[in-house]
């Protein structure tokens, strides 16, 4: 399941793209399908173990995808490393959100596009009113933004929004149905069969409910996806700098 829309955030042969949290890999092995140059990065040993697999499924020979271990506060990369960087559902986890931030920024080149998406206020409020479970674990959720936060806080960093847009309606009320049931009871019929459904959705794509997505997902889409650029550097700013 992809949050960040490739339509609006372009991704090639050529492109360095650096998937920071990476997870399971699922944004990083879009990215090396489409032709680019892939870091996945995370602290977790089972979540690179399954970037790497799915990696090593669109890249058999490993020339273009590699995943490795790091700290979203101390990238190990040079400045201006990435054309691409792809930041998902991990800002909520880290709580020097604004470090990592900076991080980011420091990484991608100038000219460069970051896409960033975290859970959206209104339906993560819910889970949260609705189970400390859902929030209250090691590693779990320790804010919850308010889009014009996220904004004022990337672009303090020097980034500037393009686009952004709201995703995965059909994922709040499953995780409102989870917190109520009990956040850990994977038995709980209700949710299997809801998970049933967004399984079938994913693997389906059936009109049905990508039209009924769509129409909900500006009111109760689950995810907020900001598009950022770092601004390209002027000839203005490196004459001042070479003369300075």
């Amino acid at each position: 399941m992809l949050t960040v829309d490739f339509d609006r955030f372009p991704v090639g042969p050529g492109d360095r793209v650096l998937d920071l949290g990476c997870g399971g890999g699922r944004h990083a092995a879009e990215a090396c399908r489409r032709g680019a140059t892939v870091v996945a990065l995370d602290m977790s040993a089972p979540d690179l173990k399954e970037a790497r697999d799915r990696l090593s499924e669109v890249d058999p020979e490993g020339t273009r995808g590699v995943a490795v271990r790091g700290d979203a506060l101390r990238l190990p990369f040079a400045d201006a490393t990435f054309d691409r960087i792809i930041i998902a559902e991990v800002l909520e986890h880290i709580p020097a959100d604004e470090a990592a931030m900076t991080e980011l920024a420091r990484v991608v080149r100038p000219g460069g596009l970051v896409a960033v998406t975290v859970p959206r206020w209104g339906p993560e409020k819910v889970c949260w009113a609705l189970s400390d479970a859902y929030h209250e674990v090691e590693g779990g959720h320790v804010r919850i933004y308010r889009s014009r936060q996220l904004r004022t806080r990337l672009a303090a960093v020097g980034l500037q929004l393009l686009d952004r847009h709201h995703a995965h309606a059909l994922h709040a009320p499953y995780w409102w149905l989870r917190c109520v049931v009990g956040v850990h009871d994977d038995g709980h019929r209700a949710t299997k069969l809801y998970h049933r459904l967004l399984v079938w959705d994913m693997m389906s794509a059936p009109r049905t409910t990508r039209t009924a997505e769509r129409a909900l997902n500006p009111l109760i889409g689950k995810s907020l996806v900001c598009y950022l650029r770092k601004p390209p550097r002027t000839h203005a700013a490196g004459e001042r700098r070479a003369t300075a």
